[in-house]
């Protein structure tokens, strides 16, 4: 290597970069979709007990 940088890339449009970027975009969102997640243990006990209380205490409705 003589310590030169030679420039071998080559100019694209706008359309062609946008439509790169594009795929690009689609292939990550794919790749790096999250996954669902169970809600820990505590907040299933919470959500539990918050059900308890709600089906135990619920107001007579007026007719």
């Amino acid at each position: 290597m003589n310590g030169r940088i030679v420039d071998n890339r080559e100019a694209i449009d706008g359309k062609t970069s946008r439509s790169i970027c594009d795929a690009v975009g689609e292939r990550l969102q794919q790749s790096l979709r999250p996954e669902p997640l169970e809600p820990s243990a505590r907040l299933q006990r919470l959500l539990e007990e918050l059900r308890r209380r709600d089906s135990g205490s619920r107001p007579a409705v007026p007719n």
